[in-house]
C-alpha cells in the first residue's frame, strides 16, 4: 500500500487498466486531508462521496475491500460502517475492513456487517494486539492484515534515523529514538543472528514469524525497490519449525522491545484538524488472488 492525496490510487488504476480481474484491490476512506491539515472523517454521510472519488481515481467499477482507515471517535462505528454496507448492496464494494480497531469496536462492527480484515500493526517489535484484538477477530472470524510488519523497517536492520530523510514520520517514533532506538539494535542483531543461520535476511525473518502465525494472517510489507519487494516475497518460502520460533521468541520477546508507539504522531488523530503533510488518505493497494 501507498499514500499520495489520491495520486497511488490514480497509479494504480493505470496500472491496472487491462489487468483489473487478475488483483484483489483495496483502499481506505477515513482520513482526510485538506488545507485545515489531516484529520478524521467517518460520519455516514461522507462515505459515499469517499468510494466514488476513489471509484474514479481507480478505474475501476468494485472496490474488493473498503477499509474504514480509523474509527471516528465522534462518530458510532456503526454509523460508519452501515454507510459502507450500503456500499456493499450496491455492488460498489465487495468486502468491509477495518484499521487499528479496539475489540469493542470490532464487536460493534461485526453487529453491523460482516468484517473481512483487520488491518493493524503487527511485527515482532509491537505485539500489543496479541493480548485481546487478535483473539477477537479470530473468535470473530475476521482476517488479520499486520502493516509495517518490518517494524518501520527496523527489522530490516538498515534503518535508523541517521538514515532518515527531515520530513520522515518515524522522527516522531519513540521507538526510533535515543535509549529506546539503542535497545531495539541490540534486539535486531539477535534477529540478525539468527536469520544469518537459516541463509535469511532479518526481515524476511520477521514475515515468516508472521505468516507461522496463521493462515488467517497476511503482511503488507511496503516497499518502493524491486529488489526488496523480492527479497519480501521470498519470505514466504521460509518455513520456521517449531524450535526455530521458541528460539526466535527466546531472542526478542514480547515486552522486550523499548518504545511506545502512542506517542507516534499517526495516532493522534481526531477529528479535530492536525496540522502535517505526513498523513495522506486515501491509501490503496493491489495483490494477486
Amino acid at each position: 500500500m501507498s499514500y499520495g492525496r489520491g495520486r497511488n490510487e490514480r497509479l494504480l488504476g493505470r496500472a491496472l487498466a487491462a489487468r483489473r480481474d487478475e488483483v484483489v484491490l483495496a483502499t481506505k476512506l477515513g482520513i482526510v486531508r485538506d488545507s485545515a491539515g489531516a484529520h478524521l472523517d467517518g460520519r455516514p454521510e461522507s462515505v459515499r462521496g469517499f468510494c466514488e472519488a476513489s471509484l474514479a481515481r481507480l478505474g475501476t467499477d468494485r472496490i474488493d475491500l473498503y477499509y474504514l482507515h480509523r474509527v471516528d471517535p465522534d462518530i458510532p462505528v456503526e454509523e460508519s460502517i452501515g454507510a459502507m454496507a450500503n456500499l456493499v448492496t450496491d455492488g460498489k464494494v465487495r468486502h468491509l475492513g477495518i484499521s487499528e480497531a479496539s475489540v469493542d469496536a470490532l464487536e460493534r462492527a461485526v453487529a453491523t456487517h460482516p468484517i473481512t480484515a483487520l488491518e493493524s500493526e503487527w511485527s515482532l517489535w509491537w505485539r500489543d494486539i496479541e493480548d485481546d484484538v487478535v483473539v477477537a477477530a479470530r473468535r470473530l472470524g475476521i482476517g488479520i492484515v499486520p502493516y509495517s510488519p518490518l517494524g518501520r523497517g527496523f527489522l530490516a536492520g538498515t534503518v535508523s534515523t541517521a538514515t532518515l530523510t527531515d520530513d520522515d514520520l518515524r522522527h516522531t517514533d519513540p521507538r526510533f529514538q535515543g535509549d529506546h532506538a539503542q535497545q531495539n539494535r541490540a534486539l535486531v542483531k539477535e534477529l540478525t543472528l539468527l536469520a544469518a543461520e537459516l541463509a535469511a535476511t532479518p526481515g524476511q525473518l520477521a514475515l515468516a514469524w508472521l505468516l507461522a502465525k496463521g493462515d488467517d494472517v497476511v503482511p503488507i510489507p511496503g516497499t518502493k525497490r524491486v529488489d526488496r519487494l523480492e527479497e519480501n516475497a521470498a519470505a514466504a518460502d521460509l518455513v520456521l519449525s517449531s524450535e526455530v520460533l521458541e528460539r526466535l521468541e527466546a531472542a526478542v520477546p514480547h515486552g522486550a522491545w523499548s518504545g511506545d508507539r502512542v506517542g507516534f504522531a499517526a495516532y493522534r488523530l481526531s477529528r479535530k484538524p492536525m496540522t502535517t503533510d505526513r498523513l495522506e488518505e486515501p491509501s490503496s493497494g493491489a495483490t494477486r488472488p
